[in-house]
């Protein structure tokens, strides 16, 4: 004979569905971080070359060559650009300077022969998570790269 109650003490306690429950619960998370991993992999790649693509820039800029007809500024641009194929680089992003030859200080622009050459880039990265942005301010994060070689004694 059945005990009263026993057909609800048996559906209630029961783990039918439990593990439902539980893959609802751990599945964001999996998720949540997969997509971290993957965006952080994406940021790491975005800074790597950057720093390459700003150190190539600056080797091509001291050796004074131009790129067909461009200034000296803009050739250190294409080559950061042709350094970097997969990144976008607005004009804005740049930065150059240049100390003379026996001074402390840095100057604006590209400078010319036997000056130390200067070349800062900064960029930012839209996350293209959804999950992520909300932990960084406004979606993005900032990076800033630069690199400094001394320009050779005689250009071109």
């Amino acid at each position: 004979m059945r005990r009263p109650g026993s057909f609800i003490a048996r559906h209630v306690s029961g783990d039918r569905g439990s593990t439902l429950v539980e893959a609802a619960l751990v599945t964001p998370l999996l998720l949540l971080l997969t997509f971290a991993i993957v965006e952080f992999g994406l940021v790491l790649y975005v800074d790597l070359a950057l720093e390459n693509g700003v150190s190539q820039a600056t080797r091509y800029g001291i050796t004074g060559n131009l790129v067909g007809g461009l200034s000296h500024e803009d050739s250190i641009k294409a080559a950061m650009r042709d350094a970097t194929p997969t990144l976008t680089l607005a004009d804005n992003v740049f930065t150059f300077s240049h100390m003379p030859e026996g001074g402390t200080t840095w100057l604006g622009g590209a400078g010319g022969p036997g000056d130390i050459e200067r070349v800062q880039v900064d960029y930012t990265w839209e996350l293209i998570t959804p999950l992520l942005r909300p932990f960084f301010t406004g979606g993005q994060v900032h990076l800033h790269v630069d690199s400094a070689m001394k320009n050779e004694a005689k250009f071109p």
